[in-house]
């Protein structure tokens, strides 16, 4: 759901968000959009990605990026459930594709699987660790549930520290819910008590539709005009003022010690730089999701059957990427903007927005 490099190592004709146990995930939080996914894959038991897709996602995607770092991004469902061995292999295999170029690797984690071994192992190969937490305790757990519906804040917390003891670099991404929302400073200054220096803030936006797919999604795109923003979605105007509470703090105490992802692209938009996060972009289409199967998807909040772009195992990863119907998906970022937005004086500076997500606002 995020970049998770904190520092840019220089433009890529493409991203990348492999999903190497699919939807698979130990948690059963209420706004994930992805836990649905599973029934894109009906009759799926084993949701590890295989041997042969991998060796293959690893290979082309080093292959298709010029720049000398190449930034691989492990996401889920939840990825640690692969266990160290798999990303061991991972390890291997970056080595024996690197083509001289230097690879670096970020997980995204619920955080609750992490223990002094996994801290271990990332802290040793230098991984960045992405650690999902929506706030203090009561916050975090309001939505943020395992598949018995109990709260996961302090087995969060122990993975937090698990990493802090070993070292190991991790930011934090906070989604932004309906709930949460109302409690920008609060949440702001927890995150800064457990160690948190680059901060992501996520606005879930989802949209429910009463008649599902032909797949069985409810929680579909921009093109069904019957669909319901979701109860949990956050309000637009709460979602500015959570923003704004925490950047009149940042700007007054934190500014070079506390990172915010949100405010440090809109200043390269200011400053007329080409934002380094997708949803300030103008078009898009260079963030791309590979699920666990070699699917190739337009991105990763984009896993549709009308997105799927090709299987890795089929085409190139940079043959697909360059296909009409990637660069269509782009443009119609802009294209399709609502009128609303598109009128918006501060359009120039502001998040554009995919259309799944403009159109509910």
């Amino acid at each position: 759901m995020g970049i998770l490099n904190e520092h840019a190592s220089g433009p890529a004709p493409f991203q990348v968000m492999a999903k190497p146990t699919g939807p698979l995930c130990n948690l059963d939080c209420t706004y994930c959009f992805y836990l649905e996914k599973e029934k894109l894959y009906p009759g799926t038991k084993n949701w590890a990605m295989r041997e042969d897709v991998l060796e293959t996602y690893i290979r082309q995607y080093i292959e298709s990026q010029p720049q000398p770092i190449v930034s691989f991004a492990w996401q889920g469902g939840e990825p640690t459930l692969l266990g160290i061995p798999w990303f061991e292999n991972v390890l291997a295999l970056q080595k024996e594709y690197a083509q001289g170029k230097r690879i670096e690797n970020a997980v995204q984690t619920n955080g609750v699987t992490l223990d002094a071994a996994w801290a271990e192992f990332f802290a040793a190969n230098d991984f960045l660790i992405g650690i999902s937490v929506d706030g203090p305790r009561e916050l975090h757990d309001f939505y943020r549930v395992d598949k018995g519906q109990q709260p996961t804040f302090d087995r969060v917390m122990r993975g937090i520290e698990h990493l802090k003891t070993a070292n190991v670099r991790f930011n934090t991404l906070t989604v932004v819910n309906r709930n949460n929302s109302y409690h920008p400073i609060e949440i702001y200054d927890f995150l800064k008590d457990i160690g948190s220096g680059f901060m992501q803030f996520i606005p879930v936006v989802e949209r429910r539709v009463s008649q599902p797919s032909p797949e069985g999604l409810v929680l579909l795109g921009p093109e069904q005009n019957s669909a319901q923003v979701t109860d949990w979605s956050v309000e637009p105007t709460i979602f500015g003022d959570f923003l704004c509470a925490i950047f009149d703090v940042w700007v007054r105490n934190d500014v070079g010690k506390r990172f915010v992802q949100l405010f440090d692209v809109t200043l390269e938009l200011w400053l007329g730089l080409q934002p380094s996060l997708c949803v300030f972009a103008e078009t898009c289409g260079n963030a791309l999701a590979v699920e666990h199967q070699g699917d190739l998807y337009s991105c990763d909040h984009y896993v549709y059957p009308q997105n799927k772009l090709g299987n890795i195992l089929d085409d190139p990863l940079a043959s697909l990427f360059k296909t009409k119907k990637q660069q269509d998906f782009g443009a119609a970022k802009r294209d399709s903007l609502p009128a609303l937005c598109r009128e918006c004086d501060v359009r120039p500076s502001a998040i554009h927005f995919p259309p799944s997500v403009a159109s509910a606002m």
